[in-house]
């Protein structure tokens, strides 16, 4: 008889960003969370939707962008492919890195895990980006970054200006 690790079945609190930049960006958006909530990613709180420019092309469409806190019993590399299917399913399409898309589900956080390789935790440019942020901050304001150590407001307040003053909650 094998001995199962007890911690492997327990919940763990995920951190996710998702967003969206073609189509009906909301509505791409609310189907991502319904697929989500299908398959046992269980919110705890969800924040505003945000607007953003297109980064690094401003020129391409508007993103709009949520995070979720939420729980599930999950391993941080089903979870990844439970998004990446649910990025498929709305549209995705392999193209050029940071070209718009119908859906992006970006793992933030994952339980304080940090992870390097096919999945790296926490997410290696959360603490440098206002779409993600600014939502953060709004559902879990004494969130800490797992290797950096700041708070949540210490990392808003390392933005550029510009990055202060381009989002918007909508």
């Amino acid at each position: 008889m094998t001995k199962l690790d007890i911690s492997e079945n327990q919940v763990k609190i995920v951190y996710l960003g998702v967003g969206s930049n073609l189509g009906n960006k909301v509505n791409n958006i609310e189907k991502a969370k319904s697929y989500l909530l299908e398959n046992n990613v269980n919110f705890l709180s969800v924040s505003s939707y945000y607007e953003t420019p297109s980064w690094p092309d401003q020129n391409n469409p508007k993103f709009i962008n949520i995070v979720i806190k939420a729980s599930s019993k999950l391993k941080p590399i089903e979870l990844l492919r439970l998004c990446k299917l649910i990025e498929v399913k709305l549209g995705r399409k392999k193209s050029i890195r940071n070209s718009p898309r119908e859906c992006d589900i970006d793992i933030l956080d994952f339980n304080g895990l940090n992870l390097k390789g096919k999945l790296n935790l926490p997410h290696k440019m959360m603490h440098k980006r206002n779409f993600v942020l600014f939502p953060l901050f709004e559902i879990e304001k004494k969130w800490v970054h797992p290797i950096i150590k700041k708070n949540i407001k210490q990392l808003i307040y390392l933005l550029p200006n510009n990055d202060i003053r381009s989002i918007k909650q909508i």
